[in-house]
């Protein structure tokens, strides 16, 4: 399980890297509108998401429930059954794509200059969400086999060729055509390699339209429901703000947000790596009735996750604001960066639960709570957003995000303790109090950093984070985890130690 998590994080660090390099870049060679324009497209078109209707978990938890009993009969009748819903929601999401077309050319205000690129660029991206349907076939079918590591290898490539063609394309011509043009290309890329692997590993497997079978399809749809609602919760809570920003302020406005949200969504990212290993895995633990296993899982994890965000939050919370306005443009410091603090506070609460507790309710098939709890949570953020971004501008925004988060982070851990059969009082005796402990002198040196050296510069900001990274290390092996039942780091790491002291 470590190695597919890893492969999981070893992608995301790779993301972050990319991102990190192409968003000044993207910014500087289109303008604040255009790339504004361009949040907007996507967090509008990405509504056309919600027609997948939950397929793609749905259809992994299938996937997973079949190869763990060896039949290869069930799995392709499962396979040809997402293939045709697949193939029908990209078809009424190419007609949905067209109602979205007309509500945001009469529904914002394009600057004259961008209005036949962006709407070109808007088409082009509902074509590409449509496609992405049966593109997330051969990646369902990946992660059932927990084949997270060749399935990571290809994420790599894609990541390299998405660097290639978006620097190549917009230094030929900057314009929010070629980043669209960019997506579908390594979209199909993607789609061909992970085919290919399964094609060969698995020579039994495929993907045809006569295997289509009306009770797997029903049962497939009827848990895809429950996802459809958690994807609708998910869209209002981390998608819309650009919606907003860009109805109540201007287009011009929503870079600032969009740019303090990247970090959010990355650190994120870092977390639903381990999100992705444990759904499936939950599945088959309880298949095999393996109570105890989960348990172990679930709070091992959970205390994985709150140490890893407390590490990256308190660095983005403390030095993040001073980094955006080395990596963007200093003027983006202080509307960024408040909106960073902001998020991120709610984030410490909510995703160690997103990453941990949330995937393993819906591997095991109890999903009813936490979709409904999210789509809550949506409804709450939209509301608040509303209501508060005139008086308080980008951060009335973020408040508008992380208060949902904290209450819905707050139902799903006493859900997830209810269906684990663990006492509340165990989990947070187990994973809280040293994770939040050793956190401290990580928090010290941070504050250090930023009080007492002033650091402004790349170098002294990444002094910085490799300082924290190392006492967070530190802490982690001699103190978070010593003794620990599940992961004794220093149990693991002192008889190799004495074997290289005889070397």
């Amino acid at each position: 399980m470590f190695k597919n998590v890893g492969s999981n994080w070893v992608v995301t660090v790779a993301s972050v890297v990319v991102v990190y390099f192409l968003t000044p870049f993207t910014i500087h060679r289109l303008g604040d509108d255009a790339y504004g324009t361009w949040n907007l497209i996507n967090a509008i078109t990405g509504y056309l998401g919600l027609l997948v209707l939950g397929v793609p978990m749905a259809s992994v938890r299938y996937f997973a429930q079949h190869i763990a009993k060896g039949d290869d009969r069930k799995l392709n009748e499962a396979i040809g059954s997402c293939t045709a819903l697949y193939l029908l929601l990209g078809a009424i999401a190419l007609v949905a794509g067209a109602a979205l077309y007309f509500f945001f050319v009469r529904g914002y205000h394009i600057p004259a200059t961008l209005h036949g690129d962006a709407r070109l660029a808007f088409a082009l991206v509902v074509v590409f969400v449509s496609l992405g349907f049966i593109a997330l076939l051969p990646n369902g079918l990946l992660s059932a086999h927990d084949d997270f590591v060749p399935r990571n290898v290809v994420r790599l490539w894609g990541l390299l060729l998405r660097v290639v063609l978006t620097f190549g394309l917009l230094l030929l011509h900057a314009s929010l055509t070629m980043l669209a043009v960019v997506q579908l290309v390594c979209m199909v890329f993607d789609f061909w390699l992970c085919w290919l692997i399964i094609r060969r590993k698995y020579p039994t497997t495929r993907i045809r339209l006569a295997d289509f079978d009306w009770s797997m399809t029903r049962a497939i749809f009827a848990f895809s429901i429950y996802v459809l609602v958690l994807n609708a919760g998910a869209r209002l809570s981390f998608e819309t703000d650009s919606i907003v920003i860009g109805a109540y302020m201007d287009v011009g406005s929503i870079p600032y947000f969009t740019v303090a949200n990247s970090f959010i969504i990355y650190l994120m990212e870092f977390l639903i790596a381990i999100a992705a290993v444990v759904m499936p895995m939950a599945t088959r633990l309880q298949t095999q009735g393996k109570k105890a296993e989960l348990q172990e899982i679930f709070l091992k994890w959970s205390k994985i996750a709150l140490s890893m965000t407390l590490a990256a939050g308190l660095f983005l919370i403390v030095l993040g604001p001073r980094f955006i306005a080395w990596w963007v443009d200093p003027t983006f410091e202080r509307p960024a960066g408040q909106v960073l603090q902001i998020l991120m506070v709610s984030y410490l609460i909510f995703l160690p639960m997103r990453g941990v507790a949330l995937p393993m309710l819906m591997g095991l098939g109890k999903a009813g709570l936490p979709t409904v709890g999210f789509l809550v949570a949506g409804v709450l953020n939209l509301g608040l957003s509303l209501l508060l971004v005139r008086p308080l501008g980008l951060a009335g925004v973020a408040l508008g995000t992380a208060i949902p988060n904290v209450l819905f982070a707050v139902l799903i851990f006493g859900h997830a303790c209810r269906v684990m059969e663990v006492s509340i009082l165990a989990f947070m005796r187990y994973v809280i109090p040293r994770a939040v402990l050793g956190a401290v002198p990580v928090l010290a040196l941070l504050l250090w950093f930023k009080l007492g050296l002033e650091v402004r510069s790349l170098v002294e900001l990444a002094v910085a984070g490799v300082a924290m990274t190392l006492l967070f290390g530190v802490m982690w092996v001699f103190y978070v985890c010593r003794n620990d039942p599940y992961i004794d780091l220093w149990s693991w790491l002192l008889p190799r130690l004495r074997a290289w002291g005889r070397v």
